[in-house]
């Protein structure tokens, strides 16, 4: 297995852990700990693509699981966001509604020889998404410090997170409208 995909098995392995320090209130500063696994397993997820590609090791297997791993970590955080009552479940649904419909999509796609690229709408969708999710992270790591750091600073920070991901999901809906226009031909013989 070359470095790219151990970067990628990786990210899958970090998963969990990014889960048990959002849902076990019993891990110390598990708001800090989980930010730092979720940033870690984001950082291979930028190294793994920039590797393969400047070394020619791409391989089917990373074509499969980095886009897999990627929308496994954001999906799973996300949904602990909402046993954490951080954020709602149609916040949830409507990025999980896009995902499934876009892999659909491309899947077609490939089954009839054609390619779909990633889109300005779907690069803006990832991008808004990660910052949301560091943002709530920070956020609620500094809680954590509130001995230290004023209540408030959690407060703004969070509030700012927030509004983050919900632009995150209008690029996520607005990626998706752009992504079934643009595969409008893929349901011709409908």
């Amino acid at each position: 297995m070359n470095l790219p995909n151990k970067l990628t098995v990786l990210r899958v392995l970090f998963i969990p852990a990014v889960m048990v320090c959002i849902l076990w209130d019993a891990i110390p500063y598990r708001w800090l700990l989980g930010g730092i696994c979720f940033g870690l397993a984001s950082l291979t997820d930028m190294l793994d693509g920039r590797i393969a590609r400047s070394r020619n090791l791409i391989t089917d297997f990373g074509k499969l699981m980095d886009p897999v791993a990627d929308k496994m970590l954001v999906m799973s955080t996300l949904v602990c966001f909402v046993q954490a009552e951080i954020c709602g479940a149609w916040v949830v649904a409507i990025i999980l509604f896009r995902e499934f419909l876009v892999t659909s999509m491309r899947m077609v796609a490939v089954d009839k020889g054609l390619v779909i690229s990633a889109n300005l709408w779907g690069k803006v969708k990832t991008v808004t998404q990660m910052v949301a999710i560091v943002g709530i992270f920070c956020a609620e790591a500094l809680y954590e410090f509130d001995f230290l750091i004023p209540r408030a600073a959690g407060d703004v920070l969070l509030g700012v997170s927030m509004v983050i991901l919900y632009a995150a999901v209008i690029a996520t809906i607005a990626s998706g409208a752009v992504y079934v226009y643009d595969c409008r031909d893929l349901f011709k013989d409908m």
